[in-house]
């Protein structure tokens, strides 16, 4: 992975499953293969969500972290 690529965000914030990767799944289909997503979500649910659309879509889920309620992932498309 290059060291200047540009991470894409999305904030789902408020939002409960399954938005939150409902949304992820679309604003990714438009970046190009490699392309970094990082999502912000509140949904304590998320994790599992994400993690299951990674599998399932092929794409990887290279971080995901916790800070006070909000959940971030980072995901690279395919």
């Amino acid at each position: 992975m290059s060291e200047n690529t540009t991470d894409h965000m999305l904030d789902t914030s408020g939002l409960q499953c399954p938005l939150p990767v409902l949304k992820a799944r679309k604003a990714i289909q438009s970046l190009d293969s490699g392309a970094i997503l990082v999502v912000i979500a509140t949904d304590p649910a998320s994790y599992i969500d994400f993690n299951h659309f990674c599998h399932e879509s092929g794409n990887t889920l290279l971080a995901h972290s916790e800070d006070d309620g909000v959940f971030t992932y980072r995901i690279q498309k395919a």
